[in-house]
């Protein structure tokens, strides 16, 4: 629905003190979406800004019966969403309104006339009646209401004591002016009594006086005698709300158990295509990226409670663990007389190889260089001591492919540890969490392999599987003197006529290129006979550009990749710690 909107300035002239205040405060109404729930997401509501108050009806037409919620925006927050061009927020506490213009333009006007009212007009305006900001057929509570009953008694309390402060001083200046005028009518006598104009006599301020003071008397014992009942009500009122509290907890639990059933249920009580990934999916962007977090969490807990569980089977297994030690300590060494890693006549002669060559090298450059060379528009979006993490919008088509780079160093482990775990299939199900299965397509060489991929499916997103081949090396060009060793792992989509991408089958095909550039240092005396795991810095530089393919929101891809990547490289560098540190180091 077409957001049309419009400003009114009322400019006409007029001696009302209030009409002359509201001469130049904007009125903007029109249609905005406005996030409901998980079950109804994002639905058009007529919104009004009147008076120093955001309201929203169901539609225009319903505008003249009530509104369904108000915020105040004299202390309201305006925020712009991170990712969606579209969303802006406008929240007072815990009380939030999601809001989503049609266009950025129209985002943009709403803002600005929001935080304009906001910052540029006077507080005397919100003093004016407002509506309420709670009604009853709102889905919001205030948060003025209920819970702070004891305060508004104590604050009802405060005033009232200081009324009779004012009342004390009050009854000084009277008494003040009473001798003025008494030592007026003795020094004019009563043969000349002094002529006040307007029928007015000094001996009359004295009654006038005294009437005046219990005047005031009677006014805060009336205050006094509310403020009585308001606190023998205190009680009734905070029942009241507690059990509308208790209300509120029971739907919510109640829809949590909804929503988890939904969940758990994904895959058979999913009503129809619209409401999963697909070029023509209706469900909100909120929601796809609520339903693939929650899938990625449950994800993340199973890998750990696996990594427990193995962990307790160690323990239980000293003996034979030790012994696998041993016989790892032969093979390593075994592998570690060819620094070439195997690369030989087998993968150079084979098809793959002028593409693995050059993809390779043309990774590496890229790698190497720094984040901020020649302005090329890499943005930090992580920072968590040691690693940092960038990245670079880009789009093909409306799909996200934006590159990452990640530069991360780490301690008691050497880059072809790091290379070796990253590259070997036989752990790779250890540390990539999202796996379904991993099948080898080809065997170039020792060092060079071909996978496909395939990914578990987290609702509402598609599967999606990648076929690429894998490619492990070793630097020895020494342009960084300083480091020990320089390993590589590169891995490339490709193409394979007996593995075709589905396009209306199981899978969706993602195309990605990933580099794992480590490198060893050592401490000035130390070589590699002479070092301990002690001594050992792994410098890690890790880039990718992957394209998920599909038709995922671009909002949810960013804030995926934004929460997904940090934990999955602390997750990839913790276990390869974890697998080295009681074995023989492998240069």
């Amino acid at each position: 629905m077409a957001d049309e909107y419009y400003l009114q300035n009322n400019a006409s002239n007029s001696d009302d003190s209030e009409s002359e205040l509201n001469l130049s405060i904007p009125e903007l109404k029109g249609y905005l979406s406005k996030w409901t729930n998980y079950i109804h997401g994002w639905q058009p509501r007529f919104i009004v800004l009147k008076d120093g108050t955001l309201s929203y009806y169901k539609s225009e037409q319903d505008s003249d019966f009530g509104c369904r919620g108000a915020i105040s925006l004299q202390k309201a927050t305006i925020k712009s969403h991170e990712f969606d061009e579209c969303r802006f927020d406008v929240s007072i506490g815990q009380n939030v309104w999601y809001l989503r213009a049609e266009t950025p333009e129209d985002k943009r006007n709403w803002i600005e006339v929001l935080q304009s009212y906001k910052t540029d007009y006077p507080e005397t305006v919100s003093l004016r009646r407002h509506g309420s900001t709670i009604s009853l057929q709102s889905n919001t509570l205030s948060t003025a209401s209920g819970s702070s009953m004891k305060r508004v008694s104590r604050g009802l309390r405060e005033k009232m004591h200081e009324i009779e402060t004012y009342r004390d001083i009050l009854y000084g200046q009277i008494e003040t002016l009473q001798r003025y005028f008494d030592s007026l009518h003795l020094k004019s006598g009563e043969n000349n009594p002094l002529d006040l104009g307007d029928g007015l006599k000094p001996i009359d301020f004295k009654g006038e006086a005294i009437t005046f003071r219990e005047t005031t008397a009677g006014v805060i014992t009336t205050l006094q005698h509310c403020l009585d009942i308001i606190s023998q009500k205190e009680e009734s009122f905070k029942k009241k709300f507690d059990r509308e509290v208790d209300r509120r907890k029971k739907a919510e639990d109640l829809y949590r158990q909804c929503k988890d059933e939904v969940m758990k249920n994904r895959n058979t009580s999913i009503p129809g295509p619209d409401l999963e990934e697909g070029p023509h999916s209706t469900i909100p962007e909120d929601e796809f990226f609520d339903a693939v977090e929650t899938g990625l969490d449950k994800i993340e807990e199973d890998r750990q409670l696996r990594v427990r569980l193995k962990f307790q089977s160690q323990q239980s297994q000293i003996s034979t663990t030790s012994s696998v030690f041993t016989a790892n300590q032969e093979t390593d060494d075994d592998k570690q007389q060819s620094e070439d890693f195997g690369t030989g006549v087998q993968a150079r002669t084979h098809k793959l190889w002028p593409e693995i060559d050059r993809i390779c090298t043309e990774q590496l450059d890229q790698a190497r260089q720094g984040v901020g060379d020649g302005g090329n528009g890499w943005q930090l979006f992580a920072d968590e001591g040691e690693m940092k993490m960038y990245r670079r919008e880009e789009e093909v088509d409306g799909m996200v492919i934006d590159p990452l780079k990640s530069c991360h160093v780490v301690q008691g482990v050497t880059a072809r540890e790091m290379c070796h775990y990253f590259f070997d299939p036989a752990y790779r199900n250890d540390w990539e969490t999202t796996l379904e299965d991993v099948q080898l397509v080809d065997n170039v060489a020792p060092d060079t392999m071909v996978f496909l991929q395939t990914y578990k499916r987290i609702w509402p997103a598609s599967q999606r599987d990648a076929l690429f081949w894998s490619h492990m090396r070793k630097i020895s060009d020494n342009e960084d003197q300083s480091a020990h060793d320089t390993w590589v792992v590169c891995n490339h989509s490709n193409q394979n006529e007996e593995y075709p991408p589905a396009n209306q089958g199981k899978c969706v095909r993602i195309y990605l290129t990933v580099i794992l550039l480590c490198q060893t240092y050592l401490p000035p005396g130390k070589d590699a006979k002479t070092a301990t795991r002690d001594d050992l810095t792994c410098k890690i530089t890790y880039c990718s550009t992957v394209n998920p393919g599909g038709w995922a929101p671009a909002t949810v891809l960013r804030a995926i990749y934004k929460k997904e990547y940090p934990k999955f490289l602390k997750r990839f560098t913790g276990y390869v710690i974890e697998q080295s540190k009681n074995k023989p180091i492998m240069y």
